[in-house]
């Protein structure tokens, strides 16, 4: 600000009255000193405007970047959070580093509230969090209604459920899962899959893949060593259900490097509708969960509880759909 000053001879307090925004300059001086500023490549302090707050506007966010869907929600928050007048400083959980490392790190930094994207804290985890943690905290991926944190979290259960309709309603009867079972959200949606095939007097068919959920290869390892599991059975189902799309990668690609057409033999459906599954290559049939609603709903849950924190946590269900590509047809005449 001193630099602006000098160049245009006027007071330093003169230019700080312009870059915070503030009453007591004219447009022209307004105008001289922003044009200054960008000649001169001011950049504001964010961290010393930050600490002059009487209220933090900070938004934190924990993302796991090995999570291919994940990045949508975090694109999805960054307009959001603008809107209502909130940064966001971003930190990563990883196999190396995890949640309560991260939260620490946005506590220090006079966080507002703490969204959680993704954890594989369970709710006993996320309760003992909340109670240490002085800020509200949103759980975005799964969970329930509870007095500790919000949730935000996709309809999972039903949108694998209508999974199961729409093969059904091809012709599907032998309808297998693969369940990535250390993903937050498994017991979840493989409730969708098993009251969906109870309800059309199927045989339910779950392979449980476990593994690290925070590793990078988790999904497409988890799918692979799913299919591979099929392909050692005398015969193969014909349609496979699959809660996750890197995890239906790694079913697909498994399958047809072994001679197995897919749909033609095998049909095999996703979740989530990440940017793996719209490639043509792969043109997986999935269920969307929108990315930008579940990044609405976590800041709108954050927004409300720090202009209000005496309102009790809520628990906010994203709706899913279905997108039909060329991944899953009609089963396979036998024989």
């Amino acid at each position: 600000m001193a630099d602006i000053a000098k160049h245009l001879g006027v007071s330093r307090q003169l230019v700080s009255i312009v870059l915070r925004d503030v009453p007591g300059a004219s447009d022209e001086t307004r105008k001289r000193v922003k044009d200054a500023a960008q000649e001169l490549g001011f950049s504001a302090h964010v961290g010393a405007r930050s600490l002059r707050r009487t209220q933090s506007r900070d938004l934190g966010v924990i993302f796991a970047p090995a999570h291919v869907n994940e990045h949508e929600i975090v694109e999805a928050i960054y307009p959001v959070a603008a809107e209502r007048g909130f940064d966001v400083i971003l930190t990563a959980q990883t196999s190396t580093r995890g949640t309560q490392q991260a939260v620490e790190e946005l506590i220090g930094h006079r966080c507002a509230a703490l969204v959680v994207i993704g954890s594989n804290l369970n709710h006993g985890e996320l309760r003992r969090l909340t109670e240490r943690t002085p800020v509200p905290v949103v759980d975005v991926g799964y969970g329930r209604l509870n007095r500790f944190y919000d949730v935000v979290r996709s309809s999972g259960d039903r949108g694998i459920s209508d999974m199961v309709d729409h093969l059904v309603q091809l012709g599907h009867r032998d309808i297998a899962y693969v369940n990535p079972e250390s993903m937050p959200p498994a017991t979840v949606r493989l409730r969708g899959y098993d009251r969906a095939m109870k309800r059309h007097g199927l045989s339910a068919d779950v392979i449980a893949m476990p593994g690290d959920y925070t590793m990078g290869g988790y999904f497409e390892e988890a799918g692979a060593g799913g299919a591979k599991l099929l392909l050692e059975r005398p015969s193969m189902p014909t349609a496979v259900v699959v809660p996750n799309d890197g995890a239906a990668f790694g079913v697909l690609q498994t399958l047809v490097r072994s001679g197995v057409r897919v749909p033609e033999d095998v049909s095999v459906t996703g979740f989530d509708d990440a940017p793996l599954a719209r490639l043509s290559s792969v043109d997986l049939t999935t269920v969307r969960q929108d990315p930008y609603l579940l990044g609405l709903a976590a800041v709108s849950a954050a927004a409300r509880r720090v202009a209000d924190p005496g309102v009790d946590p809520e628990e906010t269900v994203v709706p899913t759909s279905l997108v039909i590509r060329s991944s899953a047809g009609v089963p396979r005449v036998a024989g």
